[in-house]
C-alpha cells in the first residue's frame, strides 16, 4: 500500500486536483493506522513502511528470523544481491555502486544504436554513505538496531559516530517513537508508523539539503 505523491509539476493530471482537497497528515495517518489494523485483523502482517505478507510468506519469515533486507525495490530475502536495469529509466546497483540508464527514450535508443553504453548517470558509495545505507537498513526491515553490529562491520563507535544522529532523534524519543538504549536503539510500534522519519535522522544528504534551503532563504 503505497502513500499517494502529489506531484503536479511532473504529472499534469495532478494539476487539476485542488491542494485544500487533499488528506490532511494526521488524516493521512488514520487512514494508514485504519488499514494496518483491518489488514492484521484479517491475517496479515505488518513489514512495515507499504508492505504487508501472510504469515508463512518468505518476507514475514525473514523479518522474525532477523535476516529481512531492503534495496531501492522494496523488501527482500536476497542479501547483498546485485541488480541489473534492462531498459529506459532503469537503475542497477553493482556492489556499493548505482547506475541509472537514459530517462529519455529517444536518447537510449540513440546510444544503443551507437553501441554505447545508455547510463545517464551514476554513483559510487562512500564509506559513510555505506555506513548509513547499514544503519537505515536495519532500522527499516528489523525495527531495532544493535550498535555492536555496525562498531564490528566498521570498526567505530556508534554512538561518537553518530552523535549529532542521535541528538536529532530526541523529539521523537520524547514522543515515544524510540527507545535509544546503551547498546541499542528500539522502536516502539507507534514509532514503526514514522519510520521513515526516523531514519531521516540518519540521512546526512537530507539534512545538508535542508541546511541549503534555510540558507537560501536566508539570502
Amino acid at each position: 500500500m503505497f502513500n499517494y505523491a502529489h506531484l503536479p509539476a511532473l504529472f499534469a493530471a495532478q494539476r487539476k486536483i485542488k491542494p485544500q482537497d487533499l488528506p490532511t497528515a494526521e488524516q493521512k495517518l488514520a487512514i494508514l493506522q485504519q488499514t494496518i489494523f483491518t489488514l492484521t485483523q484479517n491475517g496479515y502482517q505488518f513489514i512495515g513502511m507499504d508492505h504487508f505478507a501472510k504469515p508463512n510468506d518468505e518476507l514475514a519469515i525473514a523479518q522474525r528470523n532477523g535476516i529481512l533486507h531492503r534495496n531501492f525495490q522494496g523488501y527482500t530475502t536476497q542479501q547483498n544481491c546485485d541488480l541489473l536495469g534492462l531498459g529506459v529509466s532503469a537503475i542497477s546497483m553493482l556492489g556499493d555502486h548505482y547506475a541509472q540508464n537514459q530517462k529519455d527514450l529517444s536518447a537510449y535508443y540513440q546510444a544503443i544504436k551507437n553501441h554505447q553504453h545508455a547510463l545517464w548517470k551514476g554513483l559510487s558509495l562512500t564509506q559513510d554513505d555505506c555506513i548509513r545505507r547499514d544503519v537505515i537498513k536495519t532500522l527499516i526491515c528489523n525495527f531495532h538496531l544493535d550498535y555492536g553490529q555496525i562498531e564490528d562491520c566498521y570498526q567505530i563507535d556508534f554512538k561518537n559516530y553518530f552523535c549529532a544522529d542521535l541528538q536529532l532523534l530526541q523529539p521523537m524519543i520524547a514522543d515515544g517513537l524510540v527507545i535509544v538504549g546503551q547498546r541499542q536503539l528500539q522502536i516502539t510500534p507507534k514509532g514503526r508508523l514514522l519510520i521513515r522519519n526516523i531514519c531521516m535522522c540518519f540521512d546526512i544528504y537530507l539534512r545538508n539539503q535542508m541546511r541549503q534551503r534555510q540558507f537560501s532563504r536566508v539570502i
